[in-house]
């Protein structure tokens, strides 16, 4: 298996801030709190060209120092 890129809200800086509305994630999966996203490389540059292309939001995860326990 590939590298896999995990997105944990716990885990990102951005979390309660107004950058959880118009996160791909959210827009994606409408996943359910406290639930992590795992896509694997292949699928992280296809978010990434849709994002750029202006076809779903871009991926705004930041990864903090320390996530929240």
């Amino acid at each position: 298996m590939g590298q896999l890129l995990t997105i944990d809200c716990d885990e990102c800086e951005l979390q309660g801030t107004r950058a959880c509305d118009d996160c791909v994630v959210t827009f994606l999966c409408q996943r359910a709190p406290d639930e992590a996203v795992v896509i694997d490389v292949a699928e992280a540059r296809a978010v990434r060209l849709l994002g750029q292309a202006g076809l779903v939001p871009t991926l705004r995860h930041h990864r903090r120092a320390t996530a929240v326990s």
